[in-house]
């Protein structure tokens, strides 16, 4: 197993969670994300990357180095 630090992800919410699926509004509050034009730094897991797959439509992703 390498020591490396896990890489990171800017997330930004760029649309409303008003009229959004549940499932949608849970994943993006559990990346902490919370109102429009917020935006979280995130490690890049399988688990948060799961959630950013899901409500991908509503979030702007940017990689960091």
């Amino acid at each position: 197993m390498s020591n490396a630090a896990p890489k990171q992800i800017k997330l930004t919410l760029v649309r409303s969670l008003a009229a959004q699926l549940k499932m949608h509004v849970n994943c993006v509050n559990g990346l902490g994300l919370k109102k429009m034009h917020q935006s979280v730094i995130v490690s890049a897991t399988p688990e948060n990357m799961g959630m950013v797959n899901k409500s991908r439509f509503m979030l702007k992703v940017e990689e960091l180095n």
